[in-house]
């Protein structure tokens, strides 16, 4: 995806939080920085500080712990058009905590750290982007919280229905034991979920 596909797919979504006059974007354009990730590179490293907010424009990431013993755990995935960052990392400037890959070839629309600064002190600026930086925090809240209950509340089939909604044609081509990981469950046991999804009832 060029540049100018990859900016467009940028305002639809910010203009979700917030409308930007024409004089705004080009404004705030100056301070967009554009990333391509080869399948399996890194947004963010367990370690590392997180210096970019990101919009995947096209493309997919998964959001995953290593335990002691080697054994990958994976948090959360973000599809096209959804927002990516290591966000407690961003904010704080702290290590990460987590590790964020491509699962496929992705374009994204970042801002810096230190542009975000930049953002929140300018004269035709800082108003909106306070206000899209907490809009931000306030879905990054709301993605744990669906998170926790839906380990709580939901069956394994129901939220891999619900995973489905968001990035059912990616899911199609990553590896499984990503998804069945994410769900909390075998492989085995995710293959017969999709059968029971997938085959219609005679």
């Amino acid at each position: 995806m060029d540049q100018v596909n990859q900016l467009q797919a940028f305002k639809q979504h910010v203009e979700s939080y917030v409308l930007f006059n024409a004089d705004e974007w080009l404004e705030l354009e100056k301070y967009l920085t554009y990333i391509q990730l080869k399948k399996k590179d890194y947004f963010v490293e367990k370690g590392k500080v997180c210096q970019y907010f990101g919009f995947i424009a096209a493309g997919s990431v998964r959001y995953f712990n290593i335990r002691n013993d080697g054994e990958e755990i994976t948090n959360f995935f973000s599809f096209a058009n959804e927002l990516v960052s290591s966000y407690k990392s961003f904010v704080k400037q702290q290590p990460s905590i987590i590790y964020v890959q491509a699962l496929e070839d992705t374009s994204l629309v970042c801002i810096s750290h230190s542009n975000i600064q930049k953002l929140t002190e300018h004269p035709l600026l800082a108003h909106k982007m306070e206000r899209f930086g907490r809009l931000v925090a306030e879905y990054y809240l709301c993605c744990y919280e669906d998170r926790v209950q839906a380990f709580i509340t939901q069956s394994p089939e129901e939220r891999y229905v619900e995973l489905l909604k968001d990035g059912q044609d990616v899911l199609q081509r990553i590896p499984q034991h990503y998804v069945a990981n994410y769900l909390g469950v075998t492989p085995v046991s995710l293959s017969r979920i999709r059968k029971r999804i997938f085959i219609p009832a005679k």
